[in-house]
């Protein structure tokens, strides 16, 4: 465990100055990691996260910070385009490892954005946005498109989850080692926990537990790589705390809460490392570093029951799910001389919001086809009280294609149930049942009392409010 005080002396927040080189950004995105795991979020956590909570404390920690969807790939569309997943050809649901390219040929992201501004942009771990254009990848052959063809300079990791086949390493556009062999998989504790992952093709010397410590290992090989005459851009989609929950040795009985529990350890450890390295490389004063999850926990209620640990705190429901649990995740953010350490900010965000933040940081202008639903964090970061919210709304997405709309403390779904992981998945209403569900968040954060049938007029403002947003193709004016 890492224990050496990163940064400790950070300088408070000052005024931007002009003639400062654009900054560094570094973005940690952990997979499937609960708003309840950090203890800087949940002091009951039973794990320990030291490296996160005292990147909190250099920087700003957000409280209500949303993922664009409650699973993987269409979170992970929203990240780099700033542009909801539901807009694309994927209306719901994830990729599989042999999945398609999903983002749009010639569609801005945020690397080619970063890149035309003469960042250095590289992409290192889950990339489960599909490669090539055929309807089944075939990992013998380069893939077109990839990342590289996506804005990043380099790529290095795994096609999609770490429990999907093929188990295969892929390095910009190719997989330098094809999936030759054939795994048996592992049921893990069943319920697609514990130690699960799918029988498939997986390449020789291809090992479970190693991809984390590689990942890791490769991320902080590109941060010493980089230059101060270049600034950069380092996408690290990781590969954990998402099953198999496969914590190495050295980690495993350090949390209690299950096997999970010590890969969130492990996670917050690799942190720490690739925190270290960047300190070591003289650039940490000058990077925006930015840790999150792509959406909640799975953690099911037996878990809660067997450990006491919430993952996802008090939030209602999980990973998939259109309740908080399923999408309001933790976000912090360290941007030396700009963010004031130690602070919080209650701003709504999401996701999709690091194309515009990246645009303004580095002084690029978005163009109007491109970062639809994408507002800058910038505001918020820098500690700015504007006089509006920096997003009128956020829309929210389940796994099974439910949608939620959010704004102010109001929150309407369009539907009864989890539509993801938590039964009951969908609610038929009886007569004179409300169809959907509304909530007030600011009284009602476990979304306990269905405010529908008393709160007609913000049930009509809230639905017409999402109707022109998928009319218009963009929520961003």
């Amino acid at each position: 465990m890492l224990r050496r005080q990163f940064l400790s002396t950070l300088p408070l927040a000052a005024a931007p100055r002009t003639s400062a080189p654009p900054p560094n950004i570094l973005y940690i995105l952990a997979d499937d990691m609960g708003w309840g795991d950090p203890r800087c979020y949940n002091p009951q956590s039973h794990i320990p996260t030291p490296n996160i909570d005292r990147l909190a404390s250099q920087g700003v920690r957000f409280t209500d910070m949303h993922s664009p969807s409650s699973v993987c790939t269409p979170t992970r569309y929203g990240v780099l385009t700033g542009r909801y997943s539901w807009r694309s050809r994927l209306k719901k649901g994830v990729l599989n490892g042999y999945s398609p390219n999903l983002i749009e040929p010639g569609r801005p992201t945020v690397a080619s954005l970063l890149k035309a501004r003469g960042y250095s942009t590289g992409a290192i771990g889950k990339w489960h946005l599909g490669l090539g254009d055929q309807p089944k990848a075939d990992f013998s052959q380069p893939f077109n498109p990839s990342p590289i063809t996506h804005g990043f300079d380099s790529f290095f990791g795994i096609p999609a989850s770490l429990d999907m086949p093929p188990y295969v390493w892929v390095e910009n556009d190719r997989a330098p080692q094809p999936p030759t062999l054939q795994t048996a998989g592992d049921d893990g504790l069943g319920g697609f926990r514990g130690r699960f992952y799918r029988a498939g093709a997986i390449a020789p010397g291809f090992e479970i537990d190693q991809v984390l410590p590689t990942v890791t290992a490769k991320a902080r090989e590109f941060v010493q790589k980089q230059t101060k005459a270049r600034p950069f851009f380092l996408y690290l989609p990781l590969t954990a705390p998402h099953t198999p929950w496969a914590p190495l040795k050295e980690f495993q009985g350090r949390a209690q809460a299950l096997p999970y529990g010590d890969f969130v350890t492990q996670v917050d450890d690799s942190v720490g490392r690739i925190l270290k390295t960047l300190e070591d490389s003289g650039q940490a004063q000058n990077t925006l570093v930015v840790f999150t999850s792509d959406n909640g926990s799975y953690w099911k209620q037996q878990d809660v029951d067997s450990t006491g640990h919430r993952s996802n705190a008090n939030w209602r429901g999980m990973k998939a799910d259109i309740y908080e649990g399923g999408h309001r995740i933790p976000f912090i953010a360290r941007w030396p001389g700009r963010t004031r350490p130690g602070t919080v900010s209650s701003q709504l965000g999401c996701l999709t919001d690091l194309a515009a933040t990246a645009a303004e940081i580095s002084g690029a202008t978005l163009p109007r086809n491109a970062a639809e639903d994408s507002f800058s964090l910038v505001p918020a970061l820098t500690g700015t009280k504007p006089a509006t919210p920096l997003r009128e709304a956020v829309v929210h997405h389940s796994a099974q294609g439910m949608f939620a709309i959010r704004k102010g403390p109001w929150k309407l779904a369009l539907g009864r149930g989890s539509g993801g992981f938590t039964q009951p998945v969908s609610i038929t209403p009886g007569p004179g049942e409300p169809p959907a569900e509304l909530h007030n968040l600011a009284g009602d954060p476990g979304e306990t009392r269905n405010l529908w049938a008393d709160q007609q007029g913000k049930v009509k403002e809230l639905t017409e409010l999402l109707e022109r947003y998928q009319r218009d193709g963009r929520s961003r004016p």
